[in-house]
């Protein structure tokens, strides 16, 4: 439940229009997870769960490491945690999946309009179990659980007619809050937390612990939203049987990222390592134009991301790396600059590396 919160020439013009949109929709579509094999041997999980070495085939390995960042495998702070909702839940969860998916298309259709993992959609699961006429004590009401002045901030009504309740409606306005909590807080677990307690009490929590790391600040958070977060966790598990982009701390990700490199035979320097970032993109960006609008030289950008304009231009995803500094440019001109990409492709002008 919620509790309070800041909150969230004649073919080729026709060629070029249509370049353009499916360059400019791709552009926007969010991270997505990376999945394993359950592994359950074709048992159900309620069946599995019942081995007391089922819960391990959710992981990538036999054995946690709490001394590693995670990355792949559960946050050894939250095992337990998610053993026993897993344990309680999953059943449930499992028949969800069969009787949710017309509710979950619909999140992933609206999700990606907004640039948001579809992963995402789990928040739904655990604040409502998608059921829209559930209303809290504190007055957050329909499968995202948004309370009344949040609902009206992003355009819904409330009243005698409650458009919280409306799947369509709800979704865009969560989409909406999700999305302003992230460019705030850059961290898919700090999003779920704010979400539940209000960026008020994370920024709060962020203060007191002196971190931004939730498994460090969770502690200076109501137990409620400690719990929220890992309930969204352990749902993430069951219903893609691994962890993901939104599992992970910004730091967990950072280093999944960095260990994802398109080649490898790039050797990055600490000094590199600690002064880039990698993004996860998709549309026909160009390298020629995003390092003239970044400033950065080309040849580095270059031996930073081997093969930067052929994957993109085989509809890949790639995980870009370029300085820190540089994150904030591009990301407030990226539409801008995917459009002058596509735009350099028609006229013959992009220099492809």
């Amino acid at each position: 439940m919620k509790w309070f919160g800041i909150s969230l020439q004649s073919h080729i013009s026709i060629s070029k229009v249509l370049l353009v949109c499916f360059a400019f929709v791709a552009g926007s579509l969010g991270m997505m997870s990376f999945t394993m094999d359950p592994g359950n041997g074709g048992k159900s999980l309620s069946d599995s769960l019942n081995d007391k070495t089922a819960f391990k085939s959710l992981f990538t390995n036999d054995r946690f490491d709490a001394s590693k960042p995670y990355a792949g495998q559960l946050n050894p702070r939250a095992v337990a945690f998610v053993q026993e909702y897993v344990r309680k839940h999953g059943e449930h969860l499992e028949k969800m999946k069969s009787w949710g998916k017309p509710y979950f298309d619909l999140y992933d259709n609206i999700l990606t309009v907004y640039g948001l993992p579809r992963e995402m959609k789990y928040l739904s699961v655990i604040e409502s179990s998608l059921g829209a006429n559930i209303v809290s004590w504190a007055g957050a009401a329909g499968p995202w659980q948004l309370m009344p002045y949040e609902a009206r901030r992003f355009g819904l009504r409330v009243g005698s007619i409650d458009d919280r309740t409306d799947y369509y409606k709800s979704t865009h306005a969560a989409a909406k809050l999700m999305r302003e909590l992230y460019t705030e807080f850059q961290d898919w677990l700090l999003v779920v937390a704010a979400y539940n307690a209000g960026a008020g009490r994370v920024k709060q929590a962020i203060r007191k612990s002196g971190s931004k790391d939730f498994w460090d600040l969770q502690y200076h958070l109501p137990e409620e939203t400690r719990n929220h977060v890992k309930k969204f966790i352990g749902t993430h598990y069951v219903f893609e049987g691994s962890g993901g982009w939104t599992t992970m701390t910004a730091a967990e990700t950072q280093i999944k990222k960095a260990a994802m490199q398109t080649s490898a035979d790039v050797v990055l320097s600490t000094e590199e390592i600690n002064n880039t970032t990698v993004l996860e993109i998709n549309g026909r960006y160009n390298s020629l134009v995003v390092t003239n609008a970044l400033l950065m030289d080309l040849n580095q950008f270059n031996r930073w991301n081997p093969g930067f304009d052929k994957t993109l231009a085989e509809g890949k995803k790639y995980s870009m790396r370029i300085l820190k500094d540089k994150e904030p440019i591009f990301q407030s001109k990226k539409q801008q600059l995917l459009m002058e990409s596509v735009r350099a492709l028609l006229e013959g002008t992009s220099v492809s590396k």
